[in-house]
């Protein structure tokens, strides 16, 4: 049983346990509940608990997603700073840069009478990742059988082997500590991407700005040292830890800054893409304020024009509300917590995970939450509360949601101002769930979709 089927058995409960094979685990169901686990009381759930044995864990997993307890917060501490909004406006020039080769690319599509806009945003993504991860000029626009291309696809794809794997690190994590969660070919690919570039540039950074050279100027800081969240002096005063920021560690954070930045923003902002087809009034909105905003810019998708996309932000926004790219959240309890509401009390190891797609598509919520609407969010503010939260909530919210919202918005900004989009005869309205998907939603057969050049477009 899913926890979103939990969620939806079960509408009268603040809070529902169910054990996953010998596990136990809590569904929250409660909103107040839920921002005391990612907020108010971060400090009793600051670990995912994703890793079958944290004391294993394999090279590409040592990143800021999957690390938990001190090592999160060194990670965290460093790279707090890296996305920064003068980080994101410093890397701008690679969004502008992809955006007006995506409207190329659409033009092609726009010949064809239906083309996936899950594969037109993935090559979009994953060419915007190149360039700003790498400094490589990938041009997975133009050859969808790119090396990163098929890097991104196979780090998503779950096949029988995968699972099978799985199955035995999370069900035998001792027995099988040498079974890697990851295919052993994308570490050999991710070393092999990495190193090539540190090489060619040195280990130094080349002032492109790109996240190669965030990484190394990170690593010229030297050890990051700061309070343990866990370990304790005699005096009970927290012990001083350090890590190095070495070299494997600096690509495994490159591999997630790749999977993150590829799949997130190319499902969300192909999911939008699919709404707006079949809601033309929004599409219309949409459009009339790119052409006004971009007429100010020189038809110029500038950092200053996406941040005037009030408009486009809210559709996106509602699309992340129906189609979440991840759909839960989930945390480990690291200390004995209880929700004196209903006197219930966990302990220590117990993982708790909140369903946020069930409750953001929940009508006690969202009125009529099965439409798409982008004029429920009467405001930007709206959009970011204690509820509706796509990119999760508190300390260990997704650092990089501000890059991955402007590349996703500056990417529908480039399709919608030129293009206009409709069901193509292959399009399905409610389309199946692909079931070999892993962090994010994927749709069997994907998002086909029919491209048609705007007459009115400037």
């Amino acid at each position: 049983m899913t926890a979103e089927e939990v969620y939806l058995k079960y509408p009268d409960e603040k809070v529902v346990g169910f054990f996953r094979g010998s596990q136990p685990e809590l569904v929250i169901r409660d909103p107040e509940f839920m921002k005391r686990i990612l907020v108010t009381h971060f400090h009793n759930f600051h670990g995912r608990g994703l890793l079958p044995n944290p004391t294993f864990v394999e090279p590409l997993l040592k990143n800021l997603f999957f690390a938990d307890g001190d090592i999160w917060k060194l990670l965290r501490q460093r790279f707090s700073l890296a996305f920064s909004t003068g980080k994101v406006k410093a890397m701008f020039s690679f969004i502008t840069e992809r955006a007006e080769k995506l409207q190329m690319l659409t033009e092609e599509v726009a010949q064809l009478e239906s083309y996936d806009a899950r594969e037109l945003m993935a090559r979009y993504t994953t060419d915007f990742i190149g360039a700003c991860g790498f400094g490589i000029d990938m041009d997975t626009l133009n050859d969808e059988k790119s090396i990163f291309r098929q890097i991104g696809q196979r780090i998503f794809k779950r096949t029988p082997y995968d699972a099978i794997r799985a199955v035995l690190k999370y069900t035998f994590p001792d027995l099988c500590k040498n079974i890697t969660l990851l295919t052993p070919e994308l570490e050999t690919s991710m070393n092999y991407l990495v190193n090539s570039v540190l090489q060619q540039r040195n280990n130094e950074s080349t002032g492109r700005n790109d996240f190669i050279d965030l990484m190394i100027e990170l690593r010229k800081q030297g050890k990051i040292v700061t309070e343990s969240m866990t370990e304790r002096n005699a005096d009970g005063t927290p012990k001083m830890i350090e890590l190095d920021f070495s070299n494997p560690l600096l690509v495994s954070q490159v591999f997630l800054f790749f999977g993150a930045g590829f799949e997130t923003s190319s499902t969300a902002s192909s999911h939008t893409l699919h709404q707006l087809a079949y809601n033309k009034k929004y599409q219309r909105k949409v459009q009339e304020e790119l052409d006004g905003i971009l007429k100010k810019y020189d038809n110029k998708i500038t950092y200053d024009a996406v941040i005037e996309m009030n408009y486009l932000e809210k559709a996106f926004y509602e699309s992340l509300r129906m189609y979440p790219p991840v759909a839960y959240l989930i945390r480990q309890c690291s200390s004995k917590y209880t929700f004196p509401e209903i006197d219930l009390t966990i302990d220590e190891g117990v993982r708790v995970v909140m369903p946020i797609k069930a409750m953001f598509n929940d009508e006690k919520y969202f009125k009529n939450a099965h439409l798409y609407n982008p004029d429920r969010f009467a405001t930007l503010k709206d959009m970011k509360n204690n509820l509706f939260i796509p990119f999760g909530d508190g300390p260990r919210t997704c650092v990089a949601a501000r890059l991955g919202l402007m590349q996703s918005l500056a990417g529908l900004a480039a399709v919608l101002h030129k293009f206009d989009v409709e069901p193509s005869s292959k399009s399905i309205f409610r389309p199946t769930p692909d079931p070999t998907g892993t962090v994010s939603e994927n749709f069997v057969d994907g998002l086909p979709l029919k491209f048609t050049k705007r007459k009115q477009s400037t």
